[in-house]
């Protein structure tokens, strides 16, 4: 059954797959997870402080839990923005991970299902799951001091999944690989928001630029933002690991040549209508148009000085 689930998932698209088994998470990831958000460092992400006694027990998220599936899907496009254009995170040039994802993993739950009559429940960035934690113990990777998943040989630009399943199937091992003494993506942050493999969230582009919802931006990620105008991939450009990353085989993480063309000034006039056409099925609908504008509004003010 182990066989088959991994076969199933490489001919979905998926490029790693791993198995963990269930259960409370480390006592020290509880820790480092609380003072976390104890210290603010979730900024904007208020999301990241609920459900805590779901999220650091999948068994409580799914009673009966024996096995997490781990999945991973490299979403690298094949085309890039121009380097003068304004820069969208790598993750969002093509269709919402949440529809293509979910849809390829339900289908896995659906064949254990069938195959078993074992239930499943399946998570794409849509539950309380510490998702690279249990990727990191299925043995897909590790978590880089950018808070990534990174996978040896393959990098870092890849979507997650977890399939929480009362079936039992036979755990992997855990990935031990670290970053050593690489401090590249510390170093490479725009705006100082990595420290010591910490996310402080208050100075990360990413999050600010999608997430923040402010009328404005604080004025340090103002300072930082050179042309990021949804999320930034920085730390994940400098990486050592993805000089090996690959475009992606998924057809519908590709950009469209309307996406490609998009301006400044475009960006600043687009309609309601427009922005809906455009980024209909996009992740970036989550920053909404008033973010998006907000952010080109911050990007031109910053190009006038």
């Amino acid at each position: 059954m182990a066989q088959g689930i991994k076969a199933l998932a490489r001919d979905l698209g998926f490029d790693a797959c791993g198995f963990a088994q269930a259960g409370p998470v480390g006592k020290e990831v509880v820790y480092a997870y609380e003072q976390w958000l104890a210290q603010g460092k979730n900024a904007c992400m208020q999301w990241a402080g609920n459900h805590l006694d779901l999220r650091f027990d999948p068994q409580q998220l799914f009673p009966g839990t024996k096995t997490v599936i781990c999945l991973a899907m490299n979403y690298l496009p094949g085309k890039l923005l121009p380097h003068d254009a304004p820069q969208f995170a790598r993750y969002a040039y093509g269709r919402d991970y949440h529809e293509i994802v979910r849809d390829k993993a339900r289908a896995i739950a659906q064949f254990i299902l069938d195959s078993t009559g074992c239930n499943c429940r399946v998570c794409v960035d849509s539950a309380p799951m510490l998702e690279r934690y249990w990727a990191q113990r299925a043995g897909l990777g590790f978590m880089g001091l950018n808070k990534m998943l990174i996978i040896p040989h393959r990098g870092s630009y890849f979507f997650l999944s977890e399939i929480l399943t009362t079936l039992e199937l036979p755990a992997d091992e855990p990935c031990t690989l670290t970053c050593g003494s690489c401090r590249a993506c510390e170093e490479h942050c725009p705006a100082g928001a990595l420290h010591d493999g910490v996310l402080d969230a208050r100075r990360c582009l990413s999050c600010q630029t999608i997430e923040n919802h402010d009328e404005s931006l604080p004025a340090g990620v103002q300072d930082a933002m050179g042309n990021h105008i949804y999320g930034c991939d920085e730390c994940q450009l400098c990486c050592p690991h993805n000089r090996w990353a690959v475009p992606s085989r998924i057809e519908e993480f590709q950009p469209s040549e309307e996406f490609l063309n998009l301006t400044l000034e475009h960006i600043q006039s687009m309609t309601r209508d427009e922005f809906n056409r455009i980024f209909r099925h996009s992740p970036v609908k989550r920053a909404k148009l008033a973010g998006l504008q907000r952010n080109a509004i911050h990007l031109q003010n910053k190009n006038k000085k």
